[in-house]
Order: C-alpha cells, then sequence, then structure tokens
C-alpha cells in the first residue's frame, strides 16, 4: 500500500515556533514553544498517528480496509481518527469521560467508534490499564490492529522530524528541552533528534506533582492530560532524562490561563506544565541559554471544563 501524503495528510508537521516575551523576566533564559496546535487537528498527536499508520502499513501489520483500534485520552484518537478517516481504515476508540469532551467528539467527528470507561474523579493509576485491557480484548474478538501507542516504535519515529524542525528553526542552538512525558513518545522521538545535533543539550522530563512516578513518588490522581499515566512509559529508559520537573494540576492550569492571556499561547493543561517547568529552567539557566518546548494542543479542546471556565 502507498504512503505517499495527499491531501490533509501534507498538512501534517513544520509548525511554526515562537519566543515567549511576557512570561520571562530580565536574566532569564529564552524560551521557545513549538505551535504544534497548528496541526490539522490541533495537537502534536497527529504526527504519532500518521507514523504507526503508515509504519503498520509498510510492514503488511495493516490491512486494506481492516479495522483499527487504541486505547486514549483523546488527542491520539482524534489523530487517528483524521488519519484513518483519510486512509479508509474504521477506528475503534477506547477512552474516557475523564478526559475533554471536546476530544471525544472530535473523534466521533471524523467517523471513530467510541467507548467511554467511567473514570469521575479523574486520571487514575488505574484508567490506562484499564483502557488497554478493553482494546485488547475488542482486538482478540474482531481482529482489529492494535495500535497500541504505548508499546509502538513508529510512534516515536513519527515525533523525530519535530526534534530536527527545532534545531533548524532555531539556527542550532538549543541548551535544553522541556516536554511533557506520556507515552514518551514526542519526549524520546524529540531529545534523541536533538542529541544528533547537539550531544550535550539538557533533557527534561515534566510530570505531574500529583503523579510523580519519574521522580520516584507513588502514583496518584490529577488532571492533566495526556500524561501522568502512573507507570513509566515502556520505551522510555530512565537513562534518556537528565532531569525531572514536576507541575501541579493547579500550577500547569494556571500557567495555561497565563501563556493564554499574555504570550497567546491557547492550549491545555499539559502545555501549561511545559511552560512552567520551562520557565523555572529558564530562571535557573539565567540570560544567554536558550530551552525549547512544545505546545502539546489547542484551547479549543479544553473549553467546555474547567480550565477556561
Amino acid at each position: 500500500m502507498t504512503t505517499q501524503r495527499t491531501g490533509g495528510l501534507g498538512a501534517i508537521g513544520d509548525t511554526p515556533v515562537v519566543r515567549l516575551e511576557r512570561l520571562t523576566e530580565p536574566g532569564m533564559g529564552e524560551v521557545w514553544v513549538k505551535l504544534e496546535a497548528a496541526n490539522p487537528t490541533g495537537s502534536y498527536k497527529d504526527r504519532m498517528a500518521l507514523a504507526m499508520i503508515e509504519g503498520a502499513e509498510r510492514s503488511g501489520r495493516l490491512r486494506p480496509g481492516q479495522t483499527v483500534v487504541e486505547y486514549t485520552g483523546g488527542s491520539t484518537g482524534s489523530s487517528l481518527a483524521y488519519v484513518c478517516s483519510l486512509k479508509g481504515y474504521p477506528l475503534r476508540i477506547v477512552s474516557s469521560d475523564a478526559y475533554a469532551v471536546e476530544k471525544i467528539k472530535t473523534m466521533r467527528a471524523f467517523g471513530a467508534d467510541v467507548e467511554l470507561l467511567p473514570s469521575p474523579e479523574g486520571i487514575t493509576p488505574t484508567l490506562i490499564p484499564r483502557m488497554q485491557a478493553r482494546a485488547a480484548e475488542i482486538a482478540a474478538e474482531t481482529g482489529a490492529y492494535q495500535t497500541d501507542q504505548f508499546n509502538n516504535r513508529d510512534m516515536v519515529e513519527g515525533y523525530r522530524a519535530l526534534g530536527h524542525e527545532l534545531f533548524e528553526q532555531l539556527d542550532g542552538r538549543v541548551d535544553a528541552v522541556c516536554l511533557y512525558v506520556g507515552t514518551a513518545g514526542c519526549y524520546l522521538g524529540v531529545t534523541r533528534a536533538l542529541r544528533e545535533h547537539l550531544p550535550a543539550v539538557k533533557r527534561v522530563a515534566v510530570e505531574p506533582t500529583e503523579s510523580a512516578v519519574l521522580s520516584g513518588h507513588a502514583p496518584g490522581t490529577h488532571r492533566i492530560e495526556g500524561g501522568g499515566v502512573g507507570f513509566v512509559p515502556p520505551q522510555l529508559g530512565l537513562d534518556e532524562i537528565d532531569e525531572v520537573v514536576s507541575i501541579s494540576t493547579v500550577d500547569a492550569s494556571a500557567m495555561a490561563r497565563r501563556a493564554a492571556r499574555e504570550d497567546g499561547i491557547w492550549s491545555g493543561p499539559s502545555t501549561g506544565a511545559n511552560i512552567a517547568a520551562s520557565l523555572g529552567l529558564a530562571r535557573r539557566l539565567g540570560e544567554g541559554a536558550r530551552i525549547a518546548t512544545v505546545q502539546v494542543d489547542s484551547g479549543l479542546k479544553y473549553l467546555s471544563g474547567e480550565l477556561y471556565a
């Protein structure tokens, strides 16, 4: 099957990068934000969805017309729904009511069949494993192809281009990169690509204070969508992390609101966590340092929840 990218698939990637102006203070390093909301469904997950589907096509794991199944908090599902709709694959999604309703509606808008698991308390340590188990059941019952994002190596490769883009856009000068960790695909793809150019670049993983597993603490419940899953992602080696910064749900949400009002970066709490961590690092590294991070997705995905209430 061809992997030629036509139509809307060609709009994925090559996103702009902007420097924060009002959130930084004199004496701090520069903070640059890659605007991944410029992707077709409004998040960086478009990159990984395309990589997972095209990787499966190339290897023969995904047959023409075969159903695809995935467990997701929403942005991966939205991106897979977009890619699958353009490539002609039926899609079944296992998600939860713990995630933004806009993401669920987006998946359905592109034709996905969405099943929601209840989790009214939020993103708990058991939620992702429950979703994974249900997706595996569907695959076993129907013969669907599981993209299985946490274990899918094509997913990591899908983010390498983002790292190479940052290197080129920032004229080859990046001292550190701060990224919120979910599947760890973006973190690994970007840091590995940057390390090819800049072996000394500092790699900072960001996680929720309430579920700071990478920092060695117990998993817990939080509301920073897109990460803090309660376990170390299977593809993430701790030797690929130079520093871990934990940001609370309250602080991530407050920073998302500030970033929208003061620097025009309109997003969700995971981006708020990225920016909060990057500003702290910029303060520590000082003037002359250059820190890169990512706007994970668009604030349009969070209008019905508490973030912008």
